[in-house]
This record gives structure tokens, sequence and C-alpha cells, in this order.
């Protein structure tokens, strides 16, 4: 499990290597909710994901994505805002272990 360092802005790109893949995010706040785009190198996994707190991003290998992320709520239950980014609201990315290890019903569908 690491955490990804995201800002309080309302509009942002990361590049990191998480899992050996070259990671493109894109965390983004709409008027309804914060969102977030993956990308591994320019081919997309998935875009236009809601943030909510808790709640997995990628949600399946059928994807290709090794791992996934979710954003939690340090004060709460409620869902992640870009103003309480990386102070109340932190996004997580899990490794494949991590995911395994938590006995989800993951990536089989």
């Amino acid at each position: 499990m690491l955490y990804v360092p995201v800002q309080p802005i309302p509009n942002q790109t990361l590049q990191v290597n998480l899992g050996g893949q070259a990671t493109i995010i894109n965390v983004y706040q709409q008027a309804y909710g914060l969102y977030m785009d993956v990308l591994i190198g320019t081919n997309p996994i998935v875009q236009g994901i809601i943030c909510l707190n808790y709640n997995l991003i990628v949600r399946n290998t059928y994807f290709g994505f090794v791992g996934d992320f979710f954003f939690y709520d340090t004060q709460g239950t409620s869902d992640p805002v870009y103003t309480g980014l990386n102070s109340r609201w932190f996004l997580v990315y899990l490794e494949a272990s991590d995911i395994a290890a938590l006995h989800l019903p993951y990536g089989e569908e």
C-alpha cells in the first residue's frame, strides 16, 4: 500500500511508477464530485470514475492494470473534495498483494 501525493487543487495530473507501470493519474473536481482517470502511458485504463470514500477506482484486472486505488476520509465517511486532498482525504494505491490480502471479490468478472 502506497500513498499517492495529490495536491489540494481542483485539476491535476500525476506521473508515477506503480507496480512497474508508468501510470498517469488525472484527478479533477466537477460540480458533482471528484473524478479520476488512470492511464498506463497513453493507454486509458479507466476514465471519468467518480471518487467515493473507500471505493475502488479500477475494480477489475480485466482492464490490465496491476493494483487499484481508493480515497479515504480521515475525519469521517464523506466523499473527497479537492480542497481537503492530502490533509483530510488521501489517495492510496493498493498493490496486487494488498488486494489479495484483503480477500476482495476482485478481478474475476
